[in-house]
């Protein structure tokens, strides 16, 4: 969850959603995003809403405590019961990230997930996942994580090489997030995935293959490959500013992209969004799909953000404020938006692009079709899917990804 909340209209103080978001809302999946907003420490490149104890301390008292994290977010869902009124569809995919939601008692992701089956209960093969920092994360944990039903799970392992996980500021040492996999799928978890960051200063091609080839070694079914963004007012930016790191440029952001491609491919790892590839289609992250195709979701916790039908709004981003309002049996809404029809249009574009179908042609402007027909004859669309009425990236189109979009969208 990005620390930088958007403006928008007050959110009612009950959280009621206008009539029509709910209309047609059968047609569409809904999932939970359960914000856990603690970390142990901050990492250096990290702009989300979390905190360390010490940022906590006599800030929000006992209400920002994790201690009693668990109780307060199933209030928030008790809330989106409330909300949602008598929508009788049942939740599809759950996702825990954070911070670091396994610094949490184990019982304490059961216990909010419980609270999910209590209220909606889960659509049948429901996707559940939580993210863990490798060194948060032990064979006990992980078998009580799966005996409460989580099925996936997301391990934050970045690099193999200690110098990385240096600048990265990441605690954990290389080999542990290899280890958690073979952990993780001994405990019987069916869907496992390794996060990957590429392009941070001092990192060589070399040191990138040796991260790759340690995740593909590992055994998981999904990885994800995210270029390094420099978010202003982290630690990384400032020694950057201050000469003290180098900062990577786009050309060795696309130089490491297809290597990421070329050795997960020959793995048997195929792409499906621009970021991420799986070994089958059941290994895909059906909770990011839902997001990337403009289903409908509920963000529960502090920061958090939600979308049901075309309504958005984002949570109060401080754990104490996020807590009081709900002991006090208000929203902890900060705010909202009503997306009008061009934006919803706009995001489909910029979100359905990234994904292997693509987006419809139909979805495009005339100024938006002409730049898709350029982008064709340029390699950047692929001919097929063209043809079929569907604009999808060529391997070069998704290097050129944000380029591509802005010229649709016109």
């Amino acid at each position: 969850m990005p620390s930088v909340l958007p403006d928008g209209e007050p959110m009612p103080e009950d959280g009621a959603l206008p009539r029509h978001a709910l209309e047609g809302a059968g047609a569409r999946p809904l999932g939970f995003y359960l914000h856990v907003p603690y970390c142990a420490t901050r990492c250096g490149y990290c702009d989300f809403n979390t905190y360390t104890a010490s940022e906590l301390r006599g800030s929000g008292g006992a209400l920002a405590s994790r201690d009693n994290y668990a109780d307060t977010v199933a209030e928030e869902i008790r809330l989106a019961r409330k909300v949602l009124g008598d929508d009788p569809r049942p939740v599809e995919t759950v996702f825990v990230g954070g911070g670091t939601p396994t610094l949490l008692p184990a019982a304490d992701l059961v216990r909010m997930l419980a609270a999910i089956r209590d209220e909606f209960g889960f659509a049948e093969g429901a996707e559940i996942t939580t993210e863990a920092n490798p060194d948060s994360v032990d064979p006990r944990y992980l078998a009580e994580l799966r005996e409460g039903g989580f099925n996936r799970i997301s391990f934050g392992m970045q690099s193999a090489r200690p110098h990385v996980l240096q600048i990265l500021d990441r605690t954990h040492t290389p080999g542990r997030p290899e280890a958690c996999v073979a952990e993780a799928r001994a405990a019987g978890f069916e869907h496992v995935n390794l996060d990957l960051i590429y392009g941070t200063p001092g990192e060589s091609d070399d040191d990138w293959r040796a991260s790759l080839s340690a995740a593909i070694g590992a055994g998981p079914d999904h990885v994800s490959a995210y270029a390094l963004i420099v978010e202003e007012g982290t630690q990384l930016a400032r020694r950057i500013r201050r000469g003290e790191v180098p900062m990577t440029d786009d050309d060795v952001h696309a130089d490491r992209y297809l290597i990421a491609e070329e050795m997960l491919t020959a793995a048997g790892f195929d792409w499906y969004e621009v970021s991420n590839w799986a070994t089958t289609e059941a290994g895909r992250c059906r909770h990011n799909e839902l997001y990337w195709r403009g289903a409908d979701w509920w963000g529960a916790g502090p920061g958090a953000h939600s979308h049901v039908g075309g309504v958005r709004w984002w949570n109060v981003k401080h754990p104490g404020a996020y807590a009081q309002a709900l002991a006090e049996g208000r929203s902890p809404g900060a705010g909202r938006e009503v997306l009008p029809e061009e934006d919803q249009r706009v995001e489909r574009i910029l979100l359905e692009l990234r994904l292997l179908d693509g987006c419809p042609l139909s979805l495009l402007k005339p100024a938006g079709a002409a730049a898709a027909a350029r982008a064709l004859a340029d390699g950047l669309l692929q001919a097929g899917p063209y043809e079929e009425g569907r604009a999808v990236l060529t391997l070069r189109g998704r290097l050129l990804a944000d380029a591509v979009v802005r010229d649709l969208v016109d």
